[in-house]
């Protein structure tokens, strides 16, 4: 990835200009109330950037899933009432994404006021990618910024449909996502440690792949620990395994032995007799896991391994749990690793939703380098793949 190439929106005058800002506030919601605020609070300084220098913001997301047509209980309303209360400045709501109503709010707008649109995917043509509908979206705006990297593996209409429509610029987030991301692939400091976790192999192995390239230390946790275990006839009981992904599991071990790098399994195994919070649990040895028992944490060796490796890294990127850590009896190993984390010199980055989680529960994330928004797009990223939404950035 080209960084110099990123259009960047610090230098531009966007003054009196109606700037189409798409963002990630896919935030979850709990009874019809926003749980988590984090993913508005990371777009605040871009937002705060085009208010101070008088742009007239029209905000759009995406929020949940609605198949392509309006449905209430993914109404961004419950969005729009946090955010106002976020930011200093008139803030106004459209129950229209486009249309004749739409565009008329947004150029009804002052410097530096924003208007919040209604959920993108309530029209089935954002996902389509359709470019009538980008044309309807570019209506509303003189500029477009993107800053939703959550979403920029998607080629969608607000994110790579009407990028080809109008200047297109990069938000702050998205800058500093993609100078993150590419700096972990293209000049870490080493020793260069990924920990990778998660229940399946199936997601993770084109990253280990591209990442046996770049890293000297690869640590396993998560469910997927057992794919591998079971590859190598290690008998892993009743744990979540992916049997067809168990030939190429074994293969990633060879090509890591052959590459030179530290491929670490678990040792050691806490184990539950059921999938539950109050399921009955064991510590076992990598000898294997007894049969009608499932593997749910890393054991206490396992972390002291992966713990001495952590704290002698440069540069750690982490993504994924190593355990079933929403139980608390099965938590420790996932808080163990986020606190060795945190404590490490090393230049660290956390990414993917449980990931992001485990260090929030374990309190740590102001001791991160870099916490990544992007779930799947940093998980795509690391795979050395294209994203659509900042390719159609670099058009220009």
């Amino acid at each position: 990835m080209q960084l110099p190439q990123l259009p960047r929106l610090e230098n531009e005058d966007v003054k009196g200009k109606r700037v189409f800002l798409r963002v990630d506030f896919n935030v979850p919601l709990d009874n019809g109330k926003v749980s988590d605020k984090t993913r508005i609070e990371k777009t605040l300084p871009t937002i705060e950037l085009l208010v101070k220098k008088g742009a007239r913001v029209v905000i759009a997301s995406h929020l949940g899933r609605p198949k392509g047509k309006p449905d209430p209980q993914y109404s961004m309303e419950p969005v729009y009432e946090v955010f106002k209360g976020l930011v200093k400045t008139s803030v106004i709501f459209s129950k229209d994404v486009i249309g004749e109503n739409a565009v008329k709010l947004s150029k009804e707008l002052k410097d530096g006021e924003i208007l919040v649109l209604e959920n993108l995917r309530f029209h089935k043509e954002e996902e389509e990618n359709n470019a009538a509908f980008s044309k309807s979206l570019a209506a509303l705006a003189d500029v477009y910024v993107n800053d939703a990297f959550g979403a920029a593996h998607r080629a969608h209409a607000s994110t790579e449909g009407i990028a080809h429509l109008l200047p297109s610029f990069a938000g702050l987030l998205m800058y500093k996502e993609i100078t993150e991301l590419s700096s972990l692939l293209s000049r870490p400091a080493k020793p260069f440690v990924a920990i990778i976790g998660g229940s399946k192999v199936s997601s993770k192995i084109s990253v280990i792949k591209n990442l046996i390239e770049k890293v000297d230390h690869i640590l396993i946790g998560g469910g997927m620990a057992y794919t591998f275990l079971k590859s190598r006839a290690i008998p892993v009981g009743n744990s979540l395994i992916e049997k067809d992904f168990e030939v190429e599991a074994f293969q990633l071990i060879e090509r890591a032995g052959v590459a030179g790098v530290d491929f670490q399994l678990p040792v050691d195994h806490v184990i539950g007799d059921k999938f539950s919070a109050d399921a009955k649990t064991k510590t076992v040895d990598k000898m294997g896991i007894l049969d009608g028992w499932m593997g749910m944490d890393i054991g206490p060796k396992t972390i002291a391994n992966y713990e001495k490796v952590i704290k002698n890294a440069a540069t750690i990127v982490w993504n994924g749990p190593m355990g079933v850590f929403e139980f608390d009896k099965f938590a420790p190993g996932t808080m163990a690793i986020a606190k060795a984390v945190s404590k490490s010199k090393a230049r660290t980055v956390v990414g993917g939703g449980d990931s992001i989680a485990a260090i929030n529960k374990a309190k740590v994330e102001d001791k991160i380098t870099h916490v990544s928004t992007g779930g799947g797009a940093s998980l795509e990223f690391l795979e050395g793949k294209k994203l659509p939404g900042v390719v159609a950035l670099l058009k220009q």
